[in-house]
């Protein structure tokens, strides 16, 4: 694991500061050292946990099951040992719950159930999806809850702590943790953004739909390129995707370019008919991320009005020839 990138790192007044982490000061002039064990060493936890460990913190045990889960902590906390999830708890002051989200209500109940929760002990979980509402059977036997949801897809390889540095981090904690929480992920590289309890299932949606869907799109695509005759889909998409993306974290809508804000009815009906030959399977999903296209160019005043009814007659058409997979009509 490569430990020579420069670690934000700050107190738990929430004071920043950076440090080299090839050299570390003395751990004992650091405050607020901590123990700490991870319950789940998927392709988070591991990595979350040997980032704290570059700020001074110690990790102490972990928790896996899988010859995954082994592989993966002997390669990103070596030393550290397996064990059981009570002992994790019996041995950390801070413990990372990595665990699918599904997982985690049930997790937390049983570990308050069987009295693993010490009281003082920092219980931080990873989901998206929740805030620290889940956490609260813990917190009834004396746990400090945080939710911190690092927004990164990650691979389960030390290329992820690299990938910490900048990343933003989905934050939820009571107001007297506040500066505990931000400290953390500051010295995990990290920069807290605060979402509200009520907002973490909108916040998660809205992460969920820009990257997981953007998986799924560049994957068809190059599928679909291959098909096509092109022996490197990765080299050719790279720059557009590249460019694209970055247009659109900077302008938004008005990065919107193609047939669809064009209103190039006829081009975007040769799509669906050679995608409904060669990948039937991907009509769907280009006739609804192109209908959703047509509703904000026409928003933002980027497709005619007068380009816009031939446009949505042939995705109305194209839905038609789904059975029934599209939406109705055109605009939503």
């Amino acid at each position: 694991m490569t430990r020579n990138r420069p670690v934000p790192r700050a107190d738990w007044n929430g004071r920043r500061h950076r440090v080299n982490a090839s050299h570390q000061p003395d751990p004992r002039e650091r405050p607020a050292r901590l123990t700490v064990g991870v319950v789940g060493a998927g392709r988070v936890g591991p990595a979350l946990a040997a980032s704290l460990q570059l700020a001074g913190h110690r990790p102490v045990a972990a928790s896996g099951v899988s010859d995954a889960s082994v592989r993966r902590a002997a390669v990103m906390l070596p030393d550290v040992p397996l064990v059981p999830v009570a002992e994790v708890l019996e041995r950390a002051d801070l413990v990372l719950l990595t665990v699918p989200d599904d997982a985690l209500p049930g997790l937390v109940e049983g570990l308050a159930e069987t009295g693993a929760v010490r009281p003082g002990q920092l219980l931080v979980h990873t989901s998206g999806r929740y805030g620290t509402k889940v956490l609260e059977p813990a917190l009834r036997a004396g746990a400090l809850p945080l939710a911190l949801h690092p927004a990164m897809t990650f691979t389960g390889t030390p290329v992820d702590v690299q990938r910490l540095a900048g990343c933003s981090f989905g934050v939820t904690a009571p107001e007297e943790l506040r500066l505990a929480a931000e400290a953390l992920v500051i010295e995990m590289g990290g920069e807290p953004e605060w979402i509200a309890e009520e907002n973490r299932p909108l916040y998660h949606a809205a992460l969920a739909l820009g990257a997981n869907h953007l998986v799924t799109l560049v994957a068809e695509s190059m599928e679909l390129l291959r098909d096509a005759g092109v022996e490197a889909p990765d080299r050719m998409l790279g720059p557009l995707l590249g460019a694209a993306l970055d247009n659109a974290l900077r302008s938004g809508d008005a990065a919107l370019t193609g047939p669809v804000a064009r209103g190039d009815a006829g081009t975007v009906a040769a799509h669906v008919a050679e995608l409904r030959k060669h990948a039937p399977q991907t009509v769907a999903g280009y006739l609804a991320m192109a209908r959703a296209t047509a509703d904000r160019a026409l928003a933002h005043g980027l497709l005619k009005p007068e380009l816009a009814e031939d446009l949505l007659g042939v995705l109305a058409n194209g839905a038609g020839g789904t059975g029934g997979t599209g939406t109705e009509g055109g605009s939503r």
